[in-house]
């Protein structure tokens, strides 16, 4: 299936930069040992979290959500919207006090604890969620019309256990001491 057309495209709010700088000094500074790190990372965290930021990207097609992320190694993911289960917004209490959000999206086979991806500072989260969810349910609602009625999906389930009853009869007649 083709996926020329970009319904949405993720705007990351710059905010989200000063977020991880701020959520990785703490850290640094409670481990009492990290306090020197945190001198340097004052410096370096700043050019890194800004060239970060700008590298991410994440788009909603008519059928997939693609995510692009990371600067020594790039991570680009296309998640087909079908395989979507939800899409969590947590937002810790830095974060609600930036009016942040973090999304993450959880997919069907996953396999191992945690979300397939995680996109935090989207700015308008939650509509950029009602987004990709709203287009998951478009796509799932034409393939489900396309594949016909649950009542005859459910009729043709019943026709095929009616042919493995049938066999099992004459599997039992032409062995009559099979129970």
């Amino acid at each position: 299936m083709p996926d020329a057309e970009v319904i949405a495209t993720a705007e990351f709010d710059r905010k989200t930069g000063v977020y991880w700088m701020l959520s990785t000094l703490i850290v640094l500074c409670v481990t009492v040992v990290g306090i020197p790190i945190a001198v340097v990372w004052l410096f370096v965290g700043l050019i890194f979290t800004n060239r970060y930021l700008a590298r991410m990207e994440c788009a909603l097609t008519t059928n997939t959500l693609k995510v692009g992320k990371g600067i020594l190694t790039r991570v680009e993911k296309t998640i087909p919207l079908e395989k979507i289960t939800d899409m969590a917004m947590v937002q810790g209490p830095i974060m609600r006090a930036m009016g942040l959000y973090k999304l993450t999206v959880e997919t069907a086979g996953t396999s191992g604890p945690g979300a397939l991806v995680a996109l935090t500072g989207i700015v308008d989260a939650p509509v950029f969620r009602e987004k990709v969810l709203a287009q998951r349910d478009r796509i799932s609602g034409a393939k489900s019309d396309s594949a016909g009625s649950p009542s005859a999906a459910g009729d043709s389930h019943l026709a095929i256990l009616g042919e493995i009853r049938d066999s099992l009869r004459r599997i039992e007649e032409k062995w009559p001491g099979t129970p």
